[in-house]
């Protein structure tokens, strides 16, 4: 299989339909028997603090879903960047064959002036 170039990465990234930050996680309370839970919420950082969100029970479905576009789209930036460092790296390599270096010479030496 060979891989994919930088417009189909990027046609793939732009497909996404949703995506979320964040992580989701189920809890109960056990002080409350016969609740109905489990409850979900969504915690992330933002702005450098941690933010939690409670998620309704018919909203899960979709926030694991953008969160499956967010780790889609995560993985896909990463092969995009690892393309574009790879290219770079040979158009780099590639310069300096264009260019002649110069090559070092060494002093001559002085004779002895005895």
């Amino acid at each position: 299989m060979s891989q994919p170039d930088k417009q189909q990465i990027l046609g793939q990234i732009a497909a996404i339909p949703a995506m979320e930050r964040g992580k989701l996680s189920a809890y109960s309370f056990e002080d409350r028997p016969g609740a109905a839970g489990p409850y979900h919420r969504l915690q992330r950082w933002e702005n450098g603090k941690n933010q939690t969100r409670h998620i309704p029970a018919e909203e899960v479905p979709a926030v694991q879903a953008a969160l499956a576009g967010y780790a889609q789209f995560q993985q896909l930036t990463g092969q995009y960047a690892d393309l574009v460092v790879a290219e770079t790296r040979q158009q780099i390599a590639g310069s300096k064959k264009n260019f002649p270096r110069h090559q070092s010479f060494s002093p001559k030496k002085r004779k002895s002036s005895n």
